[in-house]
């Protein structure tokens, strides 16, 4: 066996260390979707605050107003729990279909280094809701879900960092310029995952 043969073997068996330790099951298909819903979301939530009527971009709604508020939470859980559902579902499915459970040492670990950012984030968002500090909600998810997608990169697509990395700009952009929430969200929310989902489809799915 000459050196090429040996260097080769190295390679292969440092490939298949780093799928070991690896969460893939996440499904681009998945990220699509997800970035679809946002987007429905983000058009229910612009309606509710511009309305159907308004003339030369006017709000016909504030969204100080309870109601305004509430209709944006309840469409925001909505998309939240839809989410959440069709992103395990596939996740399952592929991880069946690998051979493999969703549920293992590695799975545990980016759980957990999403955990804290999210839980954060939330909580956060809560206290900001409490205090009426509703224009930065947009940015404070944003940045929080980037934090938590950075974190959760180490166990799984190494373009999960880039996608945390831009959404993390995107709340800051959305903090530069308030007013725009409903954009920025389905930019971070929608566009970006549409894109992300694209490209790991692409990359490690599509044979």
């Amino acid at each position: 066996m000459d050196q090429k043969d040996i260097l080769k073997e190295i390679g292969q068996i440092r490939s298949m260390m780093e799928k070991s330790s690896k969460f893939m099951s996440i499904s681009g298909l998945s990220g699509v979707l997800i970035g679809c819903l946002a987007l429905v979301g983000a058009t229910a939530a612009y309606f509710v605050v511009y309305g159907t009527d308004s003339a030369f971009g006017y709000r016909d709604y504030y969204v100080l107003d309870t109601q305004v508020i509430w209709k944006l939470i309840i469409i925001a859980l909505l998309v939240l729990a839809i989410s959440v559902t069709v992103g395990i579902s596939m996740a399952k499915a592929k991880a069946k279909k690998a051979g493999q459970t969703i549920w293992n040492p590695t799975s545990k670990a980016l759980a957990k280094a999403m955990a804290i950012p999210l839980v954060t984030g939330g909580l956060f968002a809560i206290l900001l809701v409490s205090k009426g500090e509703y224009g930065l909600i947009a940015s404070t998810l944003l940045i929080f879900y980037g934090l938590a997608l950075a974190a959760a990169s180490v166990f799984t697509f190494r373009e999960v960092r880039v996608l945390g990395v831009l959404e993390i700009a995107l709340g800051l952009l959305a903090l530069a310029f308030p007013g725009y929430g409903v954009v920025f969200w389905a930019l971070g929310f929608g566009v970006l995952h549409i894109v992300y989902g694209l490209i790991v489809h692409k990359k490690y799915e599509k044979r």
